[in-house]
């Protein structure tokens, strides 16, 4: 077994946090950049999908609450009419359209929201491709070729792109990182949270990317294949680094919440945050950042391997063989 200083220096760059500053050729960045006053502007937001709760959450923390002057949502477009005056209501949102392409030339940013992650890239495509600044809810996207060829696009014509669990994007997990980088030896990790391997909304990808994404920033996101034991919608998976490090996965069905573990010289010892989270969250503020100078939170290279991951364990949950992680 590496050490655990030798596992995180050859984890590679895929783990780390981009803040790739786009050149001058990309139409928002330059415009941000060149005039420094452009950060206090206005920034209209517009919203596609209103099924999911975190749409009123959106509306509520920047028209009502306003954690961001400055920042509002203007547009919302919902999958059933239904969708989106609920959220329009609970979330002061005061716009509604009835096609998506009503809010081009009216924003300048975008938000993503479906709940099933196969909406995502084909609605956000036209936004990128225009050049609006645009995060996409969890997960990324539900096809690892997908999200190839869509953040292609978007490094092409110069667009930033960011998606993130907000369980990975917390105060609480880069803390959890740094501890765990000044550990001497991991030999296994168990991590804890909810998963509904049935679910509707893509099975192992709707809460899955919850307790994936934060194991690949805070271990190594150099998975190389997985396997998922099961009873009905019970059960657990099993994730092997190519580093030697083993990550067992225990998938919660009555209860809420993530914990992690990690074995050492010194016993299993529970990971635990040492500090308290930012208001408004790290996720948040991240997000508002980019739209305002263009720089994104996380590489391209992290996002695509989250998803590759999912994916390795959506095959597995059919087969309950051991999977391999194509990237």
């Amino acid at each position: 077994m590496k050490s655990r200083r030798s596992f995180i220096r050859t984890i590679g760059t895929g783990a780390a946090l981009s803040t790739v500053t786009f050149s001058s050729t990309t139409a928002f960045a330059s415009q941000i950049l060149s005039d420094p006053g452009k950060q206090q502007k206005r920034i209209r937001i517009g919203i596609i999908g209103a099924e999911n709760s975190h749409t009123i959450g959106f509306g509520k923390m920047f028209n009502i609450d306003r954690k961001f002057p400055g920042v509002e949502v203007e547009y919302v477009w919902g999958e059933t009419e239904a969708f989106a005056r609920n959220a329009m209501e609970k979330g002061s949102i005061p716009n509604m359209v009835t096609d998506p392409m009503q809010m081009m030339g009216k924003i300048d940013a975008l938000i993503v929201d479906h709940r099933h992650a196969k909406y995502h890239l084909e609605a956000a495509t036209p936004f990128v491709k225009a050049g609006i600044p645009t995060f996409i809810d969890k997960p990324f996207c539900y096809r690892t070729e997908e999200g190839k060829e869509f953040l292609a696009m978007a490094r092409e014509v110069g667009t930033p792109v960011t998606s993130y669990s907000s369980i990975a994007q917390s105060e609480s997990t880069f803390d959890i990182k740094e501890q765990v980088e000044s550990m001497s030896e991991i030999s296994q990790v168990i991590r804890y949270g909810p998963v509904e391997l049935d679910s509707k909304y893509g099975g192992v990808f709707f809460y899955g990317v919850h307790i994936v994404q934060p194991l690949l920033f805070m271990f190594g996101d150099d998975v190389e294949k997985v396997k998922i034991s099961r009873d009905g919608k019970n059960g657990n998976a099993t994730l092997v680094f190519h580093s030697g490090l083993f990550a067992t996965l225990i998938f919660k069905s009555l209860a809420y919440g993530w914990e992690t573990f990690v074995e050492t010289e010194e016993g299993l010892i529970e990971l635990k945050s040492r500090v308290e989270e930012s208001d408004p969250a790290k996720n948040y503020a991240d997000m508002v950042e980019m739209f305002r100078t263009g720089k994104e939170p996380r590489s391209h290279e992290s996002i695509l391997k989250c998803v590759a991951v999912l994916e390795a364990m959506e095959r597995s949950a059919s087969s309950e063989k051991w999977e391999k992680v194509v990237l």
